[in-house]
């Protein structure tokens, strides 16, 4: 059987794009992966996502992505892509064993957060522990905050934190800022901002919710404790792209996509979502996008005489 949508990934972008193409009448199957539904499975409140006034818990709204998917005859294959080949058509996607082929095919695998790796920071992951300024800040007012980085993203996040935040202490295993000139001057100048040169994490602190970290100077070695209301680690993201490395086009490991469009460079290979968005990296935004995934590879169908 040649499917006409196989959609890659689970989190807002991939349910959005099956809710789209199923209601388009092109009965999608989407490989959501062992662990579906995204980086909102680790966030716990989501106050920024419209239609949910009073917030709504990351895992509480995956499902209800998943469930309307389903609704409209969603295959749901909750299992790991292990090969990919898209050289002939129709294109090969491979689960184990299993070859499903397609005449199109949606990529929505996401990014990954880069984080500490430590045992305490997966415990407190969301009780204190964050890897997005601007999904959580606004929880976090008047309290003293640290965030872990030292580029463009590490800044701009801190002065983000400085609408919520007392102060908003940037901690950086360098002696200089990687961010760029503007940024550096703008977090060096900012009153509630101060920077924790040669200096990484040891520890994140708290029982039930963070309540400190443990310091270490990278030069002395000397292990500080200092009190903190929240942590965000802002070291960078990685987009979940290994499974295409030398297949499609891609700039800084992120899926190259035509401008304003999902389309990659193989005609009828599409890509929404964090795997190809670097820059606003928000559920909502996700979604958008899958949408428009869903709307291209319909397109393209049509183009086909489908």
């Amino acid at each position: 059987m040649i499917h006409k949508v196989i959609i890659i990934g689970s989190g807002p972008a991939g349910y959005t794009a099956a809710i789209y193409a199923a209601r388009a009448n092109l009965k999608p199957v989407v490989i959501e992966g062992y662990q579906s539904g995204g980086q909102l499975m680790i966030t716990t409140d989501v106050e920024n996502y419209p239609g949910f006034p009073k917030g709504i818990m990351g895992p509480e709204l995956m499902p209800l992505f998943r469930e309307q998917a389903a609704r409209f005859g969603t295959e749901l294959i909750t299992k790991d892509v292990t090969e990919v080949d898209f050289d002939s058509k129709p294109f090969k996607v491979k689960v184990g064993t299993e070859v499903f082929e397609t005449k199109t095919v949606i990529i929505a695998t996401g990014a990954s957060a880069m984080l500490l790796g430590l045992p305490s920071e997966k415990r407190l992951m969301g009780k204190g522990v964050s890897a997005c300024a601007t999904c959580d800040g606004a929880f976090f007012r008047n309290e003293k905050l640290a965030i872990v980085g030292g580029g463009d993203t590490a800044v701009e996040e801190a002065l983000f934190l400085t609408r919520f935040a007392s102060e908003v202490h940037l901690i950086h295993r360098r002696d200089k800022l990687r961010a760029s000139k503007i940024m550096q001057e703008k977090a060096l100048k900012h009153p509630k901002i101060k920077i924790i040169w040669d200096t990484v994490v040891d520890e994140i602190v708290g029982k039930e919710s963070v309540e400190g970290l443990k310091l270490k100077n990278v030069k002395t070695g000397a292990i500080t404790d200092f009190a903190c209301g929240g942590i965000f680690v802002a070291i960078g993201h990685k987009p979940n792209t290994q499974l295409f490395e030398g297949k499609l086009k891609m700039h800084n490991g992120y899926l190259v996509t035509e401008n304003k469009s999902t389309k990659t460079e193989i005609p009828g290979v599409f890509a929404a979502g964090d795997v190809q968005d670097h820059y606003y990296r928000q559920a909502v935004t996700a979604a958008g996008s899958g949408c428009m995934a869903a709307i291209d590879a319909e397109r393209y169908l049509e183009n086909l005489g489908e």
